[in-house]
């Protein structure tokens, strides 16, 4: 036996060494792979070969590949191995833990490793049952030396890392080892501290302090291991002695990170708060100043440690928010708690700021806390911090701030400090309001100081006069007052929205208000960036303006002259992003005052009529939509005429210039016919010179104008909300059947007029993609139905460019404005429509023909529209935007049948047709692509998606039962309760519900599972189903858990309507038994017990589960495995004898012995003389 060991032994060293050298071909490489494998598979002699390479005189890799040997003999062969054969393996294991390793210092970690694994293995499979005294032997081998203990403490970690964290055994095992882990509990506990702290003792003395350090970090990671899951009393055993000895370990450089890891397990733990109650000692003055010291000695070098005791204090203050209240008071020391927290705050870090926010909005929303003076005290230090953490810097690739240094640590580029920064100031910025409700008041002086300052500074741009693209020495996003001023507006914005919501009226500081407004509205600039900033403050201290009405003028002029901004008069040139994004702030700003303060701006109505009328009087003054911004505003105040015939009039001259447009003769014929629309928007026109004036622009203009108006005056005419006033304005003309109150809107005769255009337009834009029609575009604008590359950009997730791009001119060429003209075009079409509803209500409804029309409009041409233009299709037939959704849940009930069923037939009949399409596209085998094809591949994946899940969403919405006022029931009880003249849609809905359960989309199959199927399905029941409409369906679970089953969430949402499923249909379709029984591994007897079961229904919950469960065994078969599991060799553990015996009772016996007994009566049951029960 020896010699063949041996010669094998050869072999196997020449082949690792071949798989191992660089040099190795991959031919050879492959070859010596498939020798080792098959060793490992086929074999006799694998111990002792494992054995042999184990030994100390091979090489580190050799040795790691011995080792391997024997973890693969124990994970495959051990249950064929005889009782002789398991014995000498772990004596020889056991004998490598005492003397097959070098020194701790010199032995190679993936070494210990290795060896630690072999011993974990075995204690999976055998311990406690087989191997009662494997601690002991574990203990014993520490007396051996430094390395010995460093193994057995790695084996206590693995043991309780594949056991408790990893969850990688058999249920009956993990919980026998489970157990035998808490009954030893104290003991290994007990030893594991004993082990640190006579280590960290050597370790200080300076004998062998390496080694000794190394076994203490070992230590520490172990107890990291066992803290997160013992009882409470373990870790809080003997006054809280782990906690102090960890404390301490905090100012040893060495050891501080594990230890710091420790305490933050420790302090996380969750549990019934009376068991956290001693974790407040590290409150205590001692605790306090190892964890202040240790911060205060950690300087840049230990920066990944100042994370962890960033980590450690902000869990510190979660267990003090929970505890202070119900169960401890407030530490009399929380000064200096928060004076250390504060330190971080002020680091300067921008990843160690932002960890401490959850923290400091926690403190600030306490009942009790937000109350104390400290507390108090420390919100206005805090603000004022802010004021310097809001200020965007610290860019890695900059060297402007202190924080540059760390974010080159902390964030790979200057696009991910971007993305970082934003997250932190929105989270910053929440925590600012929760401070702002405990002292509103000093938080509007301070926001008041830092506005007057910035208002007083001349603007710094940060760079040389002439390095400015245009010339004028403007601000970029990234230059000083540029960043100061963002931060000064976010502050000021969140500071004064909270004083008007937590300060009471009188005691408001008006005066100060009314004084910083004026200011502002006196402060002028030409750089757009900042007056940007500028109209934010003005709205922001809007609300001011109601003690003074004299300033409204004022401020609508500041707002007025931003609408109109340009940096150079008259200038030809493409305005860049800043002017452009404070024009339409300018506009975004009075509609919000509009909206928000209608009644105060009427009496200036007039004015703001009149100043809106100077500006449409020059075509080219604005912009399409900010002529369009502005006729909101001017309906949003017509709002309050609260005269239906006033504000009718106003309405009708409004849109006077839209009607004369929309409905002219040439206009009526452009939107009526595909190639006169192309022709008059310029898309049949070749252009070779990109500096040639579009004389098609204004045209789209013109489209775009009307169709911007039409939308805006939609979604704003309203009628009165109180009742009364809209009774006495002429809004109501009527009663519903259940009393309701029927309003007309004072928009429906001038929208009405406009709708059968907008719907030849709608059916004209969808005619565009038929050939003949494409046939008409030009060489130029043939791309033109494309996807435009922000929306590319926006699907497949890919960042925009972000930075330093306001001060840029924005140039496009032809084909890019023509593309967003359709796209925007369309996309506009589809919010008009949607806000009809809601917006006209019975005049809407009551349309003669509007289901033919809307099918004849809406619904034309689907076959032909690219997926790139269903996507805006589906976005808003869908419910997560405003045309299907608002149209089915402002629809009286009397016009369902006449209305939605014409409309939701078609539309899922089409929808099923689409996505069985692509489904089956995508289980094609796939070749190797181009990046382009690939792109596009992903691209229209991802579409693909996007409108599953939104006509999914969309069904979801309807069948929920807890969508507010609009759903009682499932909405599709309610909107479509079964009848054979819905047949057909209901065929639809469960096809496409039961075939999503497939698709690749996990998202889909669990919602679908969880909310549309079952609700579908119960409904047609009683319908006398086909046979094979049945066994479809449940096949189509089955084939659900193979796709995705391998997720619990899913798991649980198809088992359960596998279940139902099977249970209501079972008794009637005979077929679903066979169904069951291909399943892979089923078991026959197993499954009969199951219909046994099922036919005597039981109301016990514990019945209930147990049922589930069985039936979840029988579709194990059935669900798929991950990618990555599905050709591993599976292990096999054997269950082990049960730990305790449970002995049945022989009730009946004992029954019979008590009628006879004196003593018979409940209390002799209990009696300790009844061995039996």
């Amino acid at each position: 036996m020896d010699e063949p060991v041996a010669a094998m032994c050869d072999q196997l060293i020449k082949a690792v060494n071949v798989m191992m050298d660089a040099e190795s071909s991959q031919r050879y490489r492959l070859e010596a792979l498939k020798f080792c494998e098959e060793f490992k598979e086929k074999c006799p002699f694998c111990v002792q070969c494992g054995l042999q390479l184990s030994e100390k005189v091979h090489s580190p890799v050799i040795r790691h590949f011995g080792l391997q040997i024997l973890e693969h003999v124990i994970k495959f062969r051990w249950n064929n191995m005889s009782q002789q054969e398991k014995v000498h393996l772990k004596n020889c294991a056991m004998g490598l833990l005492s003397n097959g390793t070098t020194s701790i210092l010199e032995e190679e970690s993936h070494i210990k490793d290795a060896l630690s694994r072999i011993i974990v293995e075995m204690i999976k499979r055998e311990w406690p049952q087989q191997w009662p005294d494997m601690l002991k032997e574990m203990e014993t081998l520490t007396s051996l030396g430094d390395a010995q203990t460093e193994l057995v403490l790695l084996i206590l970690l693995r043991l309780v890392e594949d056991v408790i964290t990893f969850q990688t055994l058999p249920t009956q095992r993990r919980r026998d080892i489970y157990l035998a882990l808490t009954q030893h509990m104290d003991s290994i506990f007990s030893f594991l501290l004993n082990i640190l702290q006579q280590h960290v003792d050597d370790y200080r003395r300076l004998v062998s302090a390496k080694a000794h350090c190394r076994v203490g970090v070992a230590a520490l990671n172990t107890l990291a291991g066992y803290i997160d899951w013992v009882t409470m009393v373990h870790i809080t055993h003997d006054n809280c002695r782990l906690l102090e000895v960890l404390c301490l370990l905090l100012s040893e450089p060495e050891l501080q990170m594990e230890a710091a890891e420790c305490l933050i397990i420790a302090i996380s733990r969750k549990g019934k708060l009376e068991d956290r109650i001693p974790l407040m000692v590290l409150f205590d003055d001692v605790a306090m100043h190892y964890i202040v010291s240790s911060a205060q000695s950690a300087d840049g070098q230990h920066y990944s440690f100042l994370k962890r005791l960033c980590q450690l204090l902000c869990a510190l203050g979660g267990q003090l928010c929970s505890l202070v209240g119900s169960h401890v008071e407030v530490p009399t020391n929380i000064d200096k708690f928060m004076e250390a927290f504060l330190a971080f705050t002020t680091h300067p870090s921008q990843f160690l700021k932002s960890s401490t926010q959850i923290t400091w909005g926690t403190f600030f929303r306490h009942e009790v806390l937000s109350k104390d003076p400290v507390i108090i005290q420390m919100a206005v230090r805090y603000i004022r911090e802010t004021m310097t953490n809001l200020v965007k810097r610290g860019f890695p690739s900059k060297n402007d701030s202190p924080s540059c240094q760390y974010s080159r640590v902390d964030f790979d580029s200057d696009e991910d400090f971007n993305h970082f920064f934003n997250s932190f100031r929105a989270q910053e910025g929440e925590v600012v309001r929760n401070a702002c409700r405990i002292i509103p008041l000093e938080a509007f002086l301070i926001s008041s100081e830092w506005l007057k300052y910035q208002i007083s500074q001349p603007i710094n741009t940060g760079r040389p006069w002439d390095s400015c693209p245009t010339g004028e020495g403007l601000c970029s996003i990234l230059s000083p007052s540029a960043v100061q001023w963002d931060a000064m507006t976010f502050f000021t914005e969140g500071v004064v929205g909270q004083l008007f919501k937590n300060v009471e009226r009188e005691k408001l500081p008006v005066e100060q208000g009314i004084e910083l407004l004026q200011e502002v509205l006196n402060y002028e600039t030409r750089d757009p960036l900042i007056l940007s900033c500028v109209l934010t403050n003005v709205s922001s201290l809007f609300p001011f303006i109601t003690y003074k009405p004299q300033l409204l003028p004022l401020v609508l002029i500041k707002l007025f002259n931003a609408i109109t901004f340009e940096v150079v008069e008259e200038s030809k040139a493409p305005r860049t992003r800043a002017v452009k994004n404070v024009r339409r702030h300018a506009c975004s700003s009075i509609i919000k005052m509009c909206r928000d303060y209608p009644d105060f701006i009427l009496p200036c109505f007039e004015m703001l009529y009149n100043h809106v009328k100077k500006l449409f009087a020059n075509e080219f003054l604005l912009t399409q939509m900010e002529k369009c911004a502005l006729m909101e505003a001017l309906v949003l105040i017509s709002n309050q005429f609260k005269d239906y015939n006033k504000q009718e009039a106003f309405l009708e001259e409004l849109l006077a210039p839209v009607r004369a447009l929309w409905l002219s003769e040439e206009m009526s014929s452009v939107l009526s016919d595909p190639v006169l629309f192309l022709k008059y928007v310029g898309a049949d026109q070749v252009l070779t010179d990109p500096n040639t004036e579009d004389q098609f622009g204004l045209n789209r203009s013109r489209i775009s104008f009307c169709v911007y108006t039409l939308m805006g005056v939609v979604k704003r005419a309203r009628w009165p909300t109180d009742q009364q006033e809209a009774q006495a304005g002429g809004f109501v003309v009527g009663c519903s059947s259940t009393g309701a109150p029927i309003h007309r809107s004072p928009c429906t005769a001038q929208v009405l007029g406009l709708l059968p255009n907008l719907l030849a337009f709608i059916r004209t834009h969808n005619c565009l993609f038929l050939p003949e029609n494409v046939a008409h575009l030009s060489e130029t604008f043939t791309r033109v139905h494309e996807v435009m590359d922000v929306e590319r950009n926006l699907v497949l997730g890919l960042p925009q460019p972000v930075l330093d791009i306001y001060d840029s001119p924005v140039y496009k060429t032809t084909l890019e404005r023509m593309q967003g003209f359709f796209c925007t075009l369309y996309d506009n079409c589809f919010h008009v429509m949607g806000n009809l509803g809601p917006s006209l209500h019975q005049d809407f409804y009551t349309i003669e023909g509007l289901a033919e029309q809307i099918i004849g409009s809406m619904f034309t041409n689907l076959d032909s529209l690219p997926d790139n233009r269903l996507r805006p299709f589906m976005f808003h037939l869908t419910f997560s935007r405003v045309f299907m959704k608002q149209l089915v849940l402002s629809c009286p009930k009397e016009y369902y049948e006449s209305l939605l069923c014409p409309l939701l037939g078609p539309l899922f009949a089409y929808m099923l047709q689409m996505c069985v399409v692509s489904g089956s596209d995508d289980e094609e085998e796939s070749v190797v692509c181009e990046e382009s094809q690939v792109t596009q591949e992903l691209l229209e994946e991802q579409l693909l998606r996007i409108v599953t899940r939104e006509l999914l969403d969309l069904l979801s919405e309807w069948t929920s039962s807890t969508v507010e006022e609009y759903i009682v029931l499932s909405k599709l009880e309610y909107l479509f309760p079964f009848n054979p003249l819905l047949q057909d849609i209901y065929m639809t809905l469960l096809t496409i519900s039961f075939n999503a359960l497939s698709w690749k989309d996990t998202s889909i199959c669990h919602r679908t599972a969880s909310v549309v199927c079952w609700t579908l399905l119960r409904q047609v029941i009683g319908e006398n189903l086909q046979t094979e409409a049945v066994t479809w369906f449940f096949t189509s679970i089955l084939k659900g858990l193979q796709m995705h089953g391998q997720h619990e969430g899913s798991l649980v949402a198809l088992t359960q309507l596998a279940l139902l499923v099977y249970e209501t249909l079972r008794p009637q379709y005979t077929e679903l038994r066979t169904i069951v029984t291909q399943i892979p591994n089923v078991q026959i007897e197993a499954l009969d017990q199951f219909e046994q079961k099922m036919l005597t229904p039981s109301t016990n919950k514990a019945t209930e589960k147990k049922r589930k469960d069985h039936f979840k065994k029988l579709l194990a078969g059935a669900v798929g495995k991950p990618l990555g599991q599905q050709f591993k060799k599976e292990v096999h553990i054997r269950n082990l004898p049960a730990l305790f015996k449970k002995v049945k009772p022989n009730l009946k016996r004992d029954l019979l012995d008590l009628e006879n007994s004196e003593t018979s009566g409940l209390p002799s049951l209990f009696s300790p003389q009844q061995d039996d029960v």
